[in-house]
């Protein structure tokens, strides 16, 4: 774990950005695509502490980004390359545009500042949907990733950050995915090596604490 000055270092407001990923109803709504992951998402606090991030962030002035994953009804540049999408086609929630399931979920607040980001097709909230160039845009230097799903989603966003050049910040009890064993492991023995992990809490201190605007 980083020392919190180290943290606070890298969590600067103008040149950091909270990525939601998948926050949606129709992922982690009470009645979601997935159950066992809106169940774990929810019973673990992961989702609630993803809201109270957002809050922060809002109030501390750090730019908000929210991924949302989402297909049209016709399935028109969907992928179906792999298990995944295929099961997807088949649940009984569809994250079709326009629709409840696409809009992000509760307790999760979207600021008119907030960002909101969907994509139609593969697994990265980062890769191929225009948000790399909104984050340079935006001056973004420290990626703080959270959401679901620790098995696909997250993972492909932090490597696809690192790769791109991006600290990324990973409050490890922000983050769900199924079984619950796994999320730790993964973070642990995988995301820890690329990544700042921290907690919620840490992250929170960072982005509560005073600060002297930059010259």
């Amino acid at each position: 774990m980083p020392s919190q000055e180290q943290l606070s270092a890298l969590l600067a407001p103008h040149t950091t950005v909270l990525l939601t990923v998948e926050c949606q109803q129709g992922v982690v709504g009470e009645r979601g695509a997935l159950p066992e992951l809106a169940r774990e998402a929810r019973s673990s606090g992961a989702l609630a502490n993803v809201a109270r991030l957002v809050g922060a962030a809002h109030r501390s002035g750090v730019q908000v980004v929210h991924a949302i994953a989402e297909r049209r009804p016709d399935g028109r540049g969907a992928n179906r390359n792999a298990r995944l999408f295929r099961a997807a086609e088949r649940l009984p929630v569809q994250q079709l545009s326009g629709t409840a399931a696409v809009r992000v979920a509760a307790p999760i607040e979207v600021a008119e500042e907030d960002i909101v980001v969907r994509r139609l097709h593969g697994l990265s909230p980062i890769q191929g949907t225009g948000v790399d160039p909104l984050l340079r845009n935006l001056g973004c230097r420290t990626l703080v990733v959270t959401g679901v799903s620790a098995n696909v989603a997250i993972p492909n966003a932090v490597f696809d950050a690192v790769n791109r050049g991006y600290t990324a910040v990973v409050p490890s009890d922000a983050v769900a995915g199924v079984p619950a064993e796994y999320t730790p492991a993964m973070i642990r023995n995988t995301l820890a090596l690329v990544a700042t992990v921290a907690t919620t809490e840490e992250v929170l201190g960072c982005l509560e604490r005073p600060r002297l605007r930059p010259a």
